[in-house]
């Protein structure tokens, strides 16, 4: 029995755009996974290394910074000690951020490093919500003085969904995101590029930060599937193509 193939141009329009969609999202998931490994080696490789010192020196060393490569990157994930005082008056809150299903807010707040001009944006804890009293921020304490501090850097304070824009910010006030360049411009404070997920307790904070999840059996699933899709839809194509030439030739 002869072999007869029949090609039809709307089919083989929709068998290229599925196969080219597999593919491109397959290789988007494998990247994704490839990502998250490299986290996962970086989480491991910085979570022993020294803490870096940061204090009574103008930030971040600057052999460290030209050796290591550490700013603002390359510190993402490393111990940091710092020494300094608080800048008490730029409490911040970012808002929806629940803890074992409780509501409540993350107090960030700038530390100016002793002997620098410069200072870094502290994510000092977890505070409650107030469970009948919406409007009413949660009390804190708030050292006085020189202190020593220890916590891990991190690029991102973490997001949520915001809807609409933010307005102008403002010391105290409530936010839903974050990032370091606009408290720098509201405060006029000379901000590090990366924030300090501060560690220990006291101060009736609770620190229990989210350890980075990499989910790369997750990717890698997600990045089979698509390509099954792309070879089965190529697969189909020429099954459908040869049978509709079978009964075209018979």
């Amino acid at each position: 029995m002869r072999l007869a193939f029949r090609f039809r141009i709307i089919p083989f329009v929709a068998t290229v755009v599925l196969v080219v969609l597999g593919i491109v999202l397959g290789n988007w998931q494998t990247r994704r996974a490839e990502e998250k490994l490299s986290i996962a080696a970086r989480l491991q490789e910085r979570g022993t290394q020294a803490p870096l010192v940061l204090g009574d020196g103008g930030g971040v060393q600057q052999s460290e910074r030209v050796e290591s490569g550490l700013h603002p990157t390359g510190i993402e994930y490393r111990r940091v000690r710092l020494r300094g005082e608080w800048v008490a008056s730029w409490p911040l809150f970012l808002d929806n951020r629940p803890l074992n299903g409780r509501a409540g807010f993350i107090l960030a707040m700038p530390f100016k490093i002793a002997g620098s001009d410069k200072h870094v944006l502290v994510l000092r804890g977890w505070l409650p919500r107030d469970a009948v009293d919406y409007a009413r921020l949660p009390e804190f304490q708030t050292p006085v003085g020189t202190v020593s501090i220890e916590g891990v850097a991190t690029l991102s304070a973490g997001h949520v969904m915001q809807l609409g824009a933010a307005g102008e910010l403002k010391p105290g006030m409530r936010v839903q995101n974050l990032d370091w360049d606009t408290v720098a411009k509201a405060s006029g404070l000379a901000l590090e590029p990366f924030f300090v997920q501060q560690a220990g307790q006291g101060e009736g904070l609770v620190r229990e930060w989210p350890v980075p999840e990499t989910g790369v059996d997750k990717h890698r699933g997600y990045a089979f599937q698509w390509y099954a899709l792309a070879a089965m839809a190529a697969l189909f194509f020429v099954i459908t193509g040869f049978r509709s030439g079978r009964k075209q030739g018979g």
